[in-house]
């Protein structure tokens, strides 16, 4: 049996800037690439992301 493997970049929101729709999008994947600081995202909303994984 084949598998398709739907992979998301999410947790690039920082602060007050909200990118993307992380709680509506994880529902439909299966794998998810969060951003580890420095050009996306900021600790408290990667958190929430790795969270919701």
């Amino acid at each position: 049996m084949k598998f398709i493997d739907l992979n998301c970049d999410m947790g690039e929101s920082f602060g007050a800037y909200k990118l993307g729709m992380d709680e509506e999008v994880i529902k439909f994947i299966t794998s998810a690439n969060i951003a580890c600081g420095f050009h996306a995202g900021d600790p408290n909303v990667m958190d929430q992301t790795v969270a919701m994984a």
